[in-house]
């Protein structure tokens, strides 16, 4: 892949804006991958025929939008991109693929149970019916973020059954049986890792995680899905906007 490199001093936009623009085309198009260093500034100021200044100015800028991290003695990082809740109603692998990552999970198992009696009641079954429970490790470009475990009805869950659930989108599934979610309900929590779960997240034992539990509604107001989902904290945040 060809590389841009070209800055143009008679543009009516400032060097190190043009530089910067450049350093997040490569950032985002993966030419540079993350936790991986970046050309020197030597290397930088000759390829694109800026000073120093100009150079330090794009990569300050950087720095402080949270893309490139300096690492004493080593030089600086692209760094890896947290995933951010923010309210809105969808899934892991949208939420990853608006961060420019690449989603994938593993199966952890799949069984249908009757002794849900928790998950039932979050679900307002009765209690002979059964439950179809899923547990995936979700993945952003290789790298283990969360352990996903969800819960449906069985009616609801038998359209996941013969799926490659190392790829399904349940909410895209969901859509394309005519199943429309409209509203959720999600409460947050701080929790610390078992060793179980640290080994699956490639942390140590006793890391923070920041759990989700949410039930989704359908246009019905029905219950379609409890889930409980635990992400690494260093790889996942939460913003909410507040108003008064």
């Amino acid at each position: 892949m060809e590389l841009e490199t070209k800055v143009d001093p008679n543009k009516n936009i400032a060097l190190y804006l043009q530089v910067k623009d450049i350093l997040i085309k490569r950032i985002q198009e993966k030419i540079w991958a993350p936790n991986s260093l970046i050309p020197t500034e030597q290397e930088l100021m000759e390829e694109f025929n800026v000073s120093r200044t100009t150079l330090r100015q794009a990569i300050t800028i950087l720095v402080q939008e949270g893309l490139l991290e300096k690492k004493q003695g080593k030089g600086t990082i692209v760094k890896s991109q947290q995933l951010t809740g923010n309210g809105r109603l969808k899934g892991f692998a949208e939420e990853a693929i608006e961060k420019g990552l690449t989603p994938k999970s593993k199966l952890l198992r799949i069984e249908l149970k009757k002794d849900l009696y928790h998950e039932k009641s979050m679900l307002d079954i009765p209690e002979n019916d059964e439950v179809l429970v899923i547990e995936r490790i979700r993945f952003a470009d290789s790298e283990p973020i969360a352990i996903e475990r969800t819960c449906w009805p069985s009616h609801i869950g038998k359209l996941f059954e013969n799926q490659d659930l190392d790829r399904a989108k349940f909410y895209e599934i969901l859509e394309e049986n005519g199943i429309i979610l409209k509203r959720a309900k999600e409460k947050i929590s701080a929790i610390n890792a078992t060793l179980y779960e640290a080994d699956l997240l490639g942390i140590r034992g006793g890391e923070a995680l920041l759990e989700t539990e949410k039930i989704s509604y359908g246009l019905d107001d029905r219950a379609i899905e409890f889930s409980k989902v635990k992400f690494r904290s260093d790889k996942y945040h939460y913003n909410i906007e507040l108003t008064r």
